[in-house]
Protein backbone atom coordinates (compact mmCIF):
# COMPACT_ATOMS: atom_id res chain seq x y z
CA UNK A 1 0.00 0.00 0.00
CA UNK A 2 1.43 3.29 -1.01
CA UNK A 3 0.45 6.72 0.67
CA UNK A 4 -1.32 7.94 -2.15
CA UNK A 5 -3.17 5.45 -3.68
CA UNK A 6 -5.61 6.27 -5.70
CA UNK A 7 -4.59 9.99 -5.97
CA UNK A 8 -4.26 12.26 -9.04
CA UNK A 9 -1.57 14.45 -8.42
CA UNK A 10 -0.71 17.89 -10.46
CA UNK A 11 3.22 18.25 -10.22
CA UNK A 12 4.77 21.84 -11.66
CA UNK A 13 7.89 22.61 -12.55
CA UNK A 14 8.68 18.96 -12.70
CA UNK A 15 10.86 18.31 -15.96
CA UNK A 16 14.04 18.46 -13.20
CA UNK A 17 15.34 19.14 -10.13
CA UNK A 18 12.87 18.79 -7.10
CA UNK A 19 9.70 18.69 -9.24
CA UNK A 20 11.11 15.66 -11.28
CA UNK A 21 11.59 13.79 -7.43
CA UNK A 22 8.55 14.95 -6.05
CA UNK A 23 7.00 13.53 -9.60
CA UNK A 24 8.93 10.40 -8.97
CA UNK A 25 7.94 10.08 -5.30
CA UNK A 26 4.59 10.22 -5.71
CA UNK A 27 4.02 7.95 -8.61
CA UNK A 28 5.87 5.31 -6.46
CA UNK A 29 3.69 5.70 -3.56
CA UNK A 30 0.69 4.68 -5.92
CA UNK A 31 -0.90 8.59 -7.69
CA UNK A 32 -1.27 9.15 -10.70
CA UNK A 33 1.05 12.04 -11.66
CA UNK A 34 0.47 14.59 -14.19
CA UNK A 35 3.89 16.18 -14.52
CA UNK A 36 3.86 20.00 -15.91
CA UNK A 37 6.58 22.41 -16.77
CA UNK A 38 7.29 24.29 -20.34
CA UNK A 39 10.33 21.84 -21.02
CA UNK A 40 9.02 18.70 -23.19
CA UNK A 41 11.72 17.12 -24.51
CA UNK A 42 14.99 16.95 -24.10
CA UNK A 43 17.59 19.89 -25.77
CA UNK A 44 14.39 22.24 -25.48
CA UNK A 45 15.89 24.28 -22.60
CA UNK A 46 19.61 24.83 -21.81
CA UNK A 47 19.14 22.63 -18.44
CA UNK A 48 19.17 19.40 -18.36
CA UNK A 49 15.87 17.30 -17.83
CA UNK A 50 12.49 17.32 -19.48
CA UNK A 51 8.80 16.20 -19.07
CA UNK A 52 9.84 13.26 -21.49
CA UNK A 53 12.39 11.97 -19.35
CA UNK A 54 10.61 12.52 -16.15
CA UNK A 55 7.27 10.80 -17.52
CA UNK A 56 9.70 7.81 -18.39
CA UNK A 57 11.57 6.92 -15.57
CA UNK A 58 7.94 6.91 -13.75
CA UNK A 59 6.64 4.35 -16.47
CA UNK A 60 10.33 2.36 -16.57
CA UNK A 61 9.31 1.74 -12.53
CA UNK A 62 5.79 0.76 -12.97
CA UNK A 63 3.81 4.80 -11.73
CA UNK A 64 1.46 5.96 -14.05
CA UNK A 65 2.36 9.57 -15.32
CA UNK A 66 1.73 11.92 -18.15
CA UNK A 67 3.42 15.22 -19.66
CA UNK A 68 1.53 18.52 -19.92
CA UNK A 69 3.32 21.32 -20.95
CA UNK A 70 1.95 24.43 -19.89
CA UNK A 71 3.11 28.41 -18.67
CA UNK A 72 1.97 28.77 -15.05
CA UNK A 73 2.66 32.33 -15.65
CA UNK A 74 -0.66 32.55 -17.83
CA UNK A 75 -4.00 31.79 -16.42
CA UNK A 76 -5.20 30.17 -19.95
CA UNK A 77 -2.59 27.80 -19.25
CA UNK A 78 -2.88 26.73 -16.00
CA UNK A 79 -6.92 25.95 -16.28
CA UNK A 80 -6.25 23.65 -19.87
CA UNK A 81 -3.41 22.15 -17.32
CA UNK A 82 -6.15 21.42 -15.13
CA UNK A 83 -8.61 20.55 -17.81
CA UNK A 84 -5.69 17.99 -19.31
CA UNK A 85 -5.09 16.45 -15.66
CA UNK A 86 -8.98 16.12 -15.39
CA UNK A 87 -9.38 14.51 -18.80
CA UNK A 88 -6.19 11.73 -18.13
CA UNK A 89 -6.88 11.00 -14.45
CA UNK A 90 -9.71 12.71 -13.06
CA UNK A 91 -9.79 15.50 -10.98
CA UNK A 92 -6.86 16.60 -9.16
CA UNK A 93 -6.24 15.18 -5.13
CA UNK A 94 -3.00 17.06 -4.92
CA UNK A 95 -1.06 20.23 -6.34
CA UNK A 96 2.27 20.95 -5.88
CA UNK A 97 3.43 24.57 -6.66
CA UNK A 98 6.80 23.88 -7.69
CA UNK A 99 7.68 25.78 -10.66
CA UNK A 100 9.79 28.65 -9.80
CA UNK A 101 11.41 31.52 -11.82
CA UNK A 102 14.19 33.89 -10.70
CA UNK A 103 16.60 36.21 -12.41
CA UNK A 104 19.66 37.40 -10.04
CA UNK A 105 19.16 41.10 -10.66
CA UNK A 106 20.01 43.73 -7.83
CA UNK A 107 16.62 45.99 -8.19
CA UNK A 108 18.35 49.50 -9.32
CA UNK A 109 19.06 47.30 -12.37
CA UNK A 110 15.88 44.89 -12.32
CA UNK A 111 13.74 45.01 -15.78
CA UNK A 112 9.59 45.55 -14.84
CA UNK A 113 9.41 43.03 -17.63
CA UNK A 114 11.35 40.37 -15.86
CA UNK A 115 9.45 41.21 -12.56
CA UNK A 116 6.34 41.39 -13.59
CA UNK A 117 7.53 37.48 -15.18
CA UNK A 118 9.01 36.12 -12.42
CA UNK A 119 5.91 37.07 -9.80
CA UNK A 120 3.14 35.72 -12.09
CA UNK A 121 5.29 32.17 -12.37
CA UNK A 122 5.85 32.22 -7.81
CA UNK A 123 2.70 33.77 -6.81
CA UNK A 124 0.09 34.04 -9.30
CA UNK A 125 0.63 30.73 -11.41
CA UNK A 126 0.09 29.12 -7.30
CA UNK A 127 -3.24 31.07 -7.18
CA UNK A 128 -4.89 30.37 -10.33
CA UNK A 129 -3.59 26.41 -10.35
CA UNK A 130 -5.39 26.58 -6.59
CA UNK A 131 -8.73 28.36 -7.98
CA UNK A 132 -9.06 26.07 -10.77
CA UNK A 133 -8.55 22.48 -8.42
CA UNK A 134 -10.36 24.32 -5.94
CA UNK A 135 -13.78 23.68 -6.67
CA UNK A 136 -13.30 19.51 -7.29
CA UNK A 137 -11.67 19.48 -3.76
CA UNK A 138 -13.96 21.27 -2.05
CA UNK A 139 -17.10 18.79 -3.68
CA UNK A 140 -15.18 15.59 -2.52
CA UNK A 141 -14.32 17.68 0.62
CA UNK A 142 -10.87 16.36 0.68
CA UNK A 143 -7.79 17.61 -1.01
CA UNK A 144 -4.03 18.88 -0.62
CA UNK A 145 -2.26 22.25 -1.71
CA UNK A 146 1.16 21.89 -1.56
CA UNK A 147 3.85 24.87 -2.52
CA UNK A 148 7.49 25.07 -2.38
CA UNK A 149 8.88 28.40 -0.87
CA UNK A 150 12.79 29.15 -0.39
CA UNK A 151 15.07 30.09 1.78
CA UNK A 152 15.26 33.51 0.54
CA UNK A 153 11.99 34.13 1.94
CA UNK A 154 14.08 34.83 5.52
CA UNK A 155 15.15 39.01 5.05
CA UNK A 156 18.69 40.16 5.66
CA UNK A 157 16.63 42.10 8.96
CA UNK A 158 17.06 45.35 9.69
CA UNK A 159 20.35 47.46 8.96
CA UNK A 160 23.00 48.66 9.32
CA UNK A 161 24.34 46.58 6.37
CA UNK A 162 28.21 47.22 6.68
CA UNK A 163 30.05 45.58 3.88
CA UNK A 164 27.02 44.34 2.57
CA UNK A 165 26.78 43.69 -1.75
CA UNK A 166 23.38 43.40 -3.57
CA UNK A 167 23.11 38.98 -4.38
CA UNK A 168 19.65 39.88 -6.46
CA UNK A 169 17.44 37.55 -4.66
CA UNK A 170 15.58 40.42 -3.04
CA UNK A 171 12.54 39.70 -5.65
CA UNK A 172 12.98 36.18 -5.69
CA UNK A 173 12.83 36.29 -1.56
CA UNK A 174 9.87 38.74 -1.77
CA UNK A 175 7.63 36.80 -4.29
CA UNK A 176 8.16 33.66 -2.05
CA UNK A 177 7.25 35.44 1.34
CA UNK A 178 4.40 36.38 -0.84
CA UNK A 179 3.80 32.36 -1.62
CA UNK A 180 4.22 31.92 2.60
CA UNK A 181 1.04 34.10 3.37
CA UNK A 182 -0.90 32.86 0.72
CA UNK A 183 -0.95 29.29 1.45
CA UNK A 184 -1.74 30.51 5.31
CA UNK A 185 -4.46 32.51 3.94
CA UNK A 186 -5.95 29.81 1.97
CA UNK A 187 -5.31 27.43 4.31
CA UNK A 188 -7.55 29.24 6.57
CA UNK A 189 -10.72 29.63 3.99
CA UNK A 190 -10.60 26.02 2.49
CA UNK A 191 -10.30 24.25 5.89
CA UNK A 192 -14.10 24.13 6.45
CA UNK A 193 -13.91 21.97 3.31
CA UNK A 194 -11.48 19.32 4.10
CA UNK A 195 -8.58 20.62 1.97
CA UNK A 196 -5.09 21.29 3.30
CA UNK A 197 -2.81 23.93 2.12
CA UNK A 198 1.06 23.89 3.02
CA UNK A 199 4.26 25.44 2.38
CA UNK A 200 7.78 24.51 2.92
CA UNK A 201 11.41 25.21 1.76
CA UNK A 202 14.28 23.17 1.38
CA UNK A 203 16.48 22.90 5.11
CA UNK A 204 19.73 23.33 2.72
CA UNK A 205 20.66 24.32 -0.71
CA UNK A 206 19.09 21.74 -3.04
CA UNK A 207 22.08 20.61 -5.58
CA UNK A 208 19.30 20.89 -8.82
CA UNK A 209 20.41 21.69 -12.54
CA UNK A 210 19.21 25.74 -11.66
CA UNK A 211 21.19 25.70 -8.33
CA UNK A 212 24.30 24.66 -10.33
CA UNK A 213 23.69 26.85 -12.78
CA UNK A 214 23.58 30.27 -10.72
CA UNK A 215 26.63 28.66 -8.97
CA UNK A 216 24.51 28.71 -5.58
CA UNK A 217 25.93 24.95 -4.74
CA UNK A 218 29.00 23.45 -6.42
CA UNK A 219 27.71 20.44 -8.40
CA UNK A 220 25.38 18.00 -8.09
CA UNK A 221 27.50 16.22 -5.52
CA UNK A 222 28.32 19.08 -3.36
CA UNK A 223 28.57 18.12 0.51
CA UNK A 224 26.52 21.03 1.30
CA UNK A 225 23.56 20.55 -0.03
CA UNK A 226 20.25 18.68 0.83
CA UNK A 227 19.24 16.02 -1.55
CA UNK A 228 16.43 16.45 -4.03
CA UNK A 229 15.25 13.07 -2.55
CA UNK A 230 14.62 15.01 1.02
CA UNK A 231 12.33 18.04 -0.58
CA UNK A 232 10.34 15.12 -2.00
CA UNK A 233 9.43 12.99 0.95
CA UNK A 234 8.35 16.45 2.65
CA UNK A 235 6.11 17.17 0.03
CA UNK A 236 4.79 13.48 0.49
CA UNK A 237 4.05 14.07 4.12
CA UNK A 238 2.55 17.44 3.67
CA UNK A 239 0.40 15.80 1.13
CA UNK A 240 -0.57 12.41 3.60
CA UNK A 241 -0.73 13.60 6.90
CA UNK A 242 -4.23 14.61 8.50
CA UNK A 243 -5.55 18.06 7.68
CA UNK A 244 -5.58 18.69 11.20
CA UNK A 245 -2.22 17.91 11.97
CA UNK A 246 -0.56 19.59 8.39
CA UNK A 247 -2.95 22.53 7.15
CA UNK A 248 -1.91 25.83 7.01
CA UNK A 249 2.27 24.81 8.20
CA UNK A 250 4.57 26.99 6.77
CA UNK A 251 8.15 25.43 7.22
CA UNK A 252 11.63 23.13 6.00
CA UNK A 253 12.16 20.29 5.07
CA UNK A 254 13.89 18.71 7.45
CA UNK A 255 12.34 20.33 10.32
CA UNK A 256 8.95 18.82 9.47
CA UNK A 257 10.61 15.42 8.74
CA UNK A 258 11.96 15.14 11.61
CA UNK A 259 8.57 16.79 13.91
CA UNK A 260 6.67 14.29 12.26
CA UNK A 261 9.66 10.72 12.50
CA UNK A 262 10.22 10.47 8.77
CA UNK A 263 14.00 11.47 9.90
CA UNK A 264 16.28 11.61 12.71
CA UNK A 265 19.04 14.47 12.75
CA UNK A 266 17.49 16.69 10.49
CA UNK A 267 19.67 20.11 10.30
CA UNK A 268 19.84 23.51 8.07
CA UNK A 269 16.59 26.29 8.43
CA UNK A 270 13.87 25.69 10.64
CA UNK A 271 16.20 23.52 12.54
CA UNK A 272 19.67 25.86 13.44
CA UNK A 273 18.98 28.85 12.06
CA UNK A 274 15.10 30.78 12.58
CA UNK A 275 12.87 30.39 9.33
CA UNK A 276 10.23 33.29 8.50
CA UNK A 277 7.94 35.19 10.18
CA UNK A 278 5.21 32.59 8.67
CA UNK A 279 7.23 29.41 9.94
CA UNK A 280 6.66 30.35 13.49
CA UNK A 281 2.75 30.81 13.33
Amino acid sequence: MGKLDGKVALVTGASRGIGQAIAELFAAEGAKVVCAARTLKEGDHQLEGSLERTVQLIKDAGGEAVAVTADVSKEDDCNQLVEQAEAAFGSVDILVNNAALNYYIPIVDYPASRWMRAFAVNVHGPFMLSKAVLPKMIEKKSGAIVSISSGAAIGPGRGPYPGAKATGGTMYGASKAALERFTQGLAQEVYEHGVSVTCFSPSQVVPTPGTVFHKLVDGMDDPRGEPPEIMAKCALLCASEPLDKITGRVGYSQQLLQEFGWIDNGKGRGIDIKGTGYSQI
